[in-house]
């Protein structure tokens, strides 16, 4: 028996994860290291989707601030995406993991075209799914695409992964007296404008209790005990909700 506490999860990725201490681009090293983490979540008989993003290549808003339209920036950061995609699902089959890309803009030569019950399918066979090009339309981020996909295929839980562990009450990296909070609700995170995800993305999880759980992506083993029912970082969810139990040491 799988000492997994989900059964299936979406991962939540961004760009800038993949471009290691270079600041731009793809690290082949940490690219590795990425797919290794989730090699041992497959292998646990966790379905597993990944939404990623594209800012380690071409990030939207930045460009549509300084004079460029922003549609125009916005399609342009969705292709980024799918490079980071398809380089994701090279680490990953390289190291024996089955993997599709599902992209919402169609690109048919290198990428499936997204349908929700072929995503389903791909999931339910043990593949690992990414979703690239965010939503498919303009002016919506990658947080709100893996919101809306994670609820879409199903997922017991939208996994975040950042550079810090967990949420605060402000930037810890800038604020030496930060308090990281273990546990907020939907409503607070929003009023009180925390760094969890954008407001639209935040929004789609409270109306369907979607809990997120935002942790460290730089210590490795992490998305393993998540799955494990570890709790680790900062847990979105509902007052009601219940967080699955830790498997207990020595049983599997």
């Amino acid at each position: 028996m799988s000492k997994a506490r989900f059964q299936r999860v979406t991962l939540k990725l961004s760009g800038e994860a993949l471009q290691g201490a270079q600041g731009y681009g793809i690290d082949p090293p940490v690219l590795d290291t990425i797919a290794g983490e989730l090699k041992a979540v497959v292998e646990l008989g966790v379905e597993t989707a990944v939404v990623i993003g594209g800012g380690n290549i071409f990030r939207g808003v930045k460009a549509s601030a300084k004079g460029m339209d922003r549609a125009t920036a916005d399609y342009m950061g969705m292709m980024a995406t799918v490079m980071n995609a398809i380089a994701l699902q090279d680490g990953l089959e390289r190291i024996g993991v089955y993997t599709r890309v599902l992209s919402a803009i169609e690109i048919k030569e290198v990428a499936e075209s997204y349908i929700r019950r072929r995503a389903t399918r791909h999931l339910e066979k043990g593949r690992v799914v990414i979703f690239a090009a965010g939503t498919g339309n303009p002016y919506f981020t990658t947080d709100t695409a893996a919101a809306l996909r994670a609820m879409e295929v199903g997922s017991q839980v939208l996994l975040k992964a950042t550079k810090v562990d967990g949420v605060y009450d402000k930037d810890p990296l800038e604020h030496a007296d930060a308090v990281r909070f273990d546990r907020v609700e939907y409503l607070d995170v929003l009023s009180r404008g925390l760094h969890v995800m954008d407001a639209t993305a935040i929004s789609l999880c409270k109306e369907n209790n979607l809990p997120i759980v935002v942790f460290d992506m730089l210590a490795t083993g992490n998305i393993e005990r998540v799955v494990c029912g570890e709790r680790l970082g900062t847990l979105v969810a509902p007052k009601h909700y219940e967080w699955p139990q830790e498997q207990p040491p020595g049983r599997s």
